[in-house]
This record gives structure tokens, C-alpha cells and sequence, in this order.
């Protein structure tokens, strides 16, 4: 990505809905009502040729304190300092109100770019907006309509030039990469220096941060990067969207999710929390390692239980975090009340880690960081065939499958399907008629003796075709054997 275009303006003016045309996905939330967007949300985007880094930001407002609205214009105008040019929007049809004069002069000496649109542009009745526009001394507005696509080429002949200015620097500040070597030399060893220079890409982990409102999921984060990167306090409910923020920890390269807390589906009414919830469902269904964050107060509530069985059905590696530790004062007793819960209530997660954290001091950060990647090692492993099938002869010998209506079923062999979550594939007789109980047993062998704790297993039983080709076909005298016969008799 060249450059970093932050959006901002007004609570309600169109931000989002912008955000989400640039990036081509509905990734942020986007509703009437003012004041959805909270935190800081950064897209990849596309427009025409270009491509560019893309922040949708809270409404600027007129507050100082450390209010939530507070806090949210801090981290706006973090995102303008950040950012390489600003796009300052505005209320076409609603005209330009103080407010705007205000932010107007902030971004006049914040931001060495700053770019002027005139949202909600459509029609005769954003005329004496777009014109009212020109006294905020930010030059030419920009008539826009982010909801319905409307000038988006004056957008991309604003931006080209700032686009145009990063390459060149680009260009200009890259470092050296074509190496020469001496002509017939073919050296091992600086072969391999060589290739030692060149940073090895992998691709970023997926963790997704799950739990009850007021858990401490953003503060977990913002622990994690080392900066206030996510709007916390101590109001329930503060996230709404499910924000993806990409860093390194402890050297493993991970892409982090903050999703809105979850509360029973009963009492969630409002709209917004509506489309939060599932947002942070999304970002489970993408995951790879989820992060179930409970409160030491009031940890493995009904609401927690679902949120890490959702998890265990999606088929994702689960770790169980308890956030707060530093307020619990009788703290071995309550590890061991919170274990024999843990075992008690989640029987589907057996093995998984229970980690200790404090998110406000930092404290148990580097053993989170190993459960997760240990989780997501574990969620990756395969096992040959051959030593599946040594390992099931064991188990058969054990315990033999069980023999209902009299006829045992037979277990043949066995293989890994899959894994991302382990999948294991039994062909047998009868499959239709193997027990729960006996797959259950399977299960926590294959945990057991392949060290595969607390990651999901799916165990699939299928019946094995008759190869007879001959099956169910009717009996008739070969061609050959009627050639000697002759045709029968006549009938006299």
C-alpha cells in the first residue's frame, strides 16, 4: 500500500458507508442512527489503479474529557496523525454547522493534506451545501455520494497525484535487490547468505478475542500490541464492530479480532448490537485460534459456555483465558474451583488450556502466547495412515466395537481426511449403527495418545461398496455355451 487515507468528519455524515465502497466489502457497520463507528477500523482499498491503506474513524465531537465520547475523538485524531492525507467529509444536504468550522481548523494544522467532500451530494437538495462547503477554506469540495457510488472519479484525480508522489519516494528510498554474482561461480555457501537477507513471509495467524461485554477483550489486545490501539473503558458495550489489527507477538506473526461482547439473544433488542453480534460471529467462523475471555467474577456463565461450544462446532482451536487475575485474592483455591468447572461444564474442550491473565498489567501474557500457538500447532497436525491403523488394531483389542441386532461391525481401517480441525475417516460395516459412546471412546484415544488436547476432532464412520460387479445382476447362459447348444427344439 502506497499511502494512508483516514476518513473523517461529523458523527453520521457517510464515513463508513465510504469505508465500505473503497475496501468493495461491507466490513464496517453501518446504520442511521449516529455514533455505530467507536474504533479505528482499517481496510485495504481500490479505487481505479489505485491502491491505498484506508482508516473509517469515529464522529469527531466537540469533547475534551475522558468521556467515551472523549476517547473517541482521541483516537480520531490519532488515525489523522497517522495518516498521510485526510478526507474531511461532510453533510451536503444537513449544510456546514460549527462543528464543522471547528474540525475544519484542526485539521488545518494537524494534517498537511487534507481533502474536502461533500457527502450525501445527490440531488437539488445538496446544492446549497456543496456551496456552503467552500467557506471551511479547505478548497474545492468534492460532491460525493458514497451510498450510491457518485463521483468517485473526482476522488481518484484528487488522490492520484498524492498517489503518484508515494511511489516515486517509493522508488526513490528502495533499498538495493539485484545481486551479481561473479560469472561461473556457484557457491553453497553464498548461495545461502544471499537468500538469508530476504525476510521470510508467512502468513498472519487468525485470533479472534470472544466474550460477555465488559470482559476485557480490548484491553487484551491492546496489551498485546503495546499501544492504545482500541477504545476501552469501564462502560459494558464500548466495541461494536469486529476490528482485525495485524502484529507480531512474540515473534509470531498474528492477525487479532476484537469482537463486541455477546449477551443472551434475549436481551439483545437494539439494532446495532443486533449486527455486532454477528459481526463477531463472522470474525469466529474466520478464526483459526479462539480466545474465550471470561471474568474472574463471574467466569462460565450460560453465556460464556455457548460462546466456547460455538467455537468447539465451528471447528476452531480454543484457548480459555480468565482475565482479572489480579483482583482475585484467594487465587489457588479459585484455579482450582475454575479447573474442576472447566472440566464439568465443557466436556467438548477437554484438554484445552485455561490461562491466567491480568490485561490492565500484562501479567501471563507470554503463556497465553504459547497455548495459542501451541493450540494452533496442535489444530494442524496429521497423522500417517500407518500409524493410525497400528494405533486402531490397539484399540479394537482394548475394546471391540460393539454387535447390535447380533451382527458385530467390523472396523477395517482407518485415515486422517483433513485437518484445520483434525478429521479422521473409519471405514466399517454398518456404520449407520455405530454408537455414540463407542466414537466418544475413539475421540479421547486419538486426544490422548497423539497429544491432541482440547482441539475438536471429527470422526466420520463410512461403509465400504461391494466391489462384486456381478451383484444383483440376473443370471443368463453365456454366449459362448449357446453357440454349442444350438437353438432349442421345436415344439411338436
Amino acid at each position: 500500500m502506497s499511502f494512508t487515507l483516514a476518513i473523517v468528519g461529523r458523527p453520521n455524515v457517510g464515513k463508513s458507508t465510504l469505508f465500505n465502497r473503497l475496501v468493495g466489502k461491507r466490513l464496517a457497520l453501518v446504520d442511521d442512527q449516529p455514533g455505530v463507528t467507536r474504533d479505528l477500523r482499517e481496510g485495504a482499498a481500490r479505487l481505479g489503479d489505485l491502491r491505498f491503506t484506508v482508516i473509517d474513524t469515529a464522529g469527531l465531537e466537540e469533547v475534551t474529557d475522558e468521556s467515551l465520547q472523549g476517547r473517541m475523538r482521541r483516537l480520531t485524531e490519532r488515525a489523522v496523525d497517522m495518516a498521510d492525507v485526510c478526507l474531511f467529509m461532510v453533510d451536503a444536504r444537513a449544510g456546514i454547522l460549527p462543528a464543522d468550522q471547528v474540525f475544519a481548523e484542526i485539521l488545518r494544522k494537524r494534517s498537511a493534506n487534507v481533502i474536502l467532500a461533500a457527502n450525501k451530494g445527490e440531488g437539488h437538495a445538496a446544492e446549497a451545501g456543496v456551496l456552503e462547503a467552500y467557506s471551511l477554506g479547505l478548497g474545492e469540495p468534492l460532491r460525493l455520494s458514497a451510498e450510491h457510488g457518485e463521483g468517485m472519479e473526482d476522488l481518484f484525480d484528487a488522490l492520484r497525484p498524492i498517489y503518484d508522489a508515494h511511489e516515486a519516494a517509493a522508488a526513490r528510498d528502495a533499498p538495493e535487490v539485484d545481486v551479481t554474482l561473479p560469472e561461473g561461480e556457484d557457491d553453497a555457501a553464498d548461495a545461502a547468505e544471499i537468500s538469508a537477507r530476504v525476510p521470510t513471509l508467512a502468513r498472519p495467524m487468525q485470533i479472534a478475542v470472544v466474550g460477555r461485554p465488559n470482559a476485557g477483550k480490548s484491553t487484551l489486545i491492546n496489551t498485546i500490541l503495546g499501544e492504545d490501539r482500541l477504545l476501552t473503558g469501564p462502560e459494558a458495550g464500548i466495541t461494536r464492530d469486529a476490528i482485525s489489527v495485524t502484529q507480531e507477538w512474540g515473534g509470531l506473526p498474528v492477525r487479532i479480532f476484537d469482537t463486541a461482547g455477546m449477551r443472551k439473544r434475549a436481551k439483545v433488542q437494539d439494532k446495532v448490537e443486533k449486527l455486532s453480534v454477528a459481526d463477531g460471529l463472522r470474525a469466529v467462523k474466520f478464526a483459526e485460534v479462539v480466545i474465550v475471555l471470561l471474568d474472574v467474577e463471574i467466569p462460565f456463565e450460560q453465556q460464556d459456555l455457548r460462546i466456547a461450544d460455538l467455537a468447539e462446532r465451528e471447528g476452531r482451536a480454543v484457548v480459555v483465558a480468565v482475565n482479572k487475575w489480579d483482583m482475585e485474592p484467594e487465587k489457588q483455591a479459585k484455579l482450582k474451583e475454575l479447573k474442576e468447572a472447566f472440566e464439568r461444564l465443557l466436556p467438548q474442550l477437554r484438554g484445552a488450556p485455561l490461562i491466567t491473565i491480568s490485561a490492565r498489567t500484562g501479567r501471563g501474557m507470554d503463556r497465553l502466547q504459547e497455548a495459542v500457538a501451541r493450540a494452533y500447532e496442535v489444530w494442524n497436525r496429521r497423522v500417517t495412515t500407518a500409524h493410525l491403523n497400528r494405533w486402531l488394531t490397539g484399540m479394537l483389542e482394548n475394546h471391540p466395537p460393539p454387535a447390535p441386532g447380533g451382527r458385530r461391525i467390523k472396523l477395517r481401517y482407518m485415515t486422517q481426511a483433513k485437518t484445520r480441525p483434525p478429521g479422521f475417516v473409519v471405514m466399517c460395516s454398518h456404520p449407520e449403527k455405530m454408537p455414540d459412546s463407542y466414537s466418544r471412546y475413539l475421540v479421547n484415544g486419538l486426544r490422548e495418545d497423539f497429544d491432541m488436547p482440547g482441539t475438536p476432532i471429527r470422526l466420520y464412520f463410512r461403509g465400504q461398496s461391494d466391489q462384486n460387479p456381478y451383484k444383483n445382476k440376473k443370471k443368463s447362459t453365456p454366449s459362448r455355451l449357446r453357440k454349442h447348444l444350438g437353438k432349442p427344439p421345436a415344439n411338436d
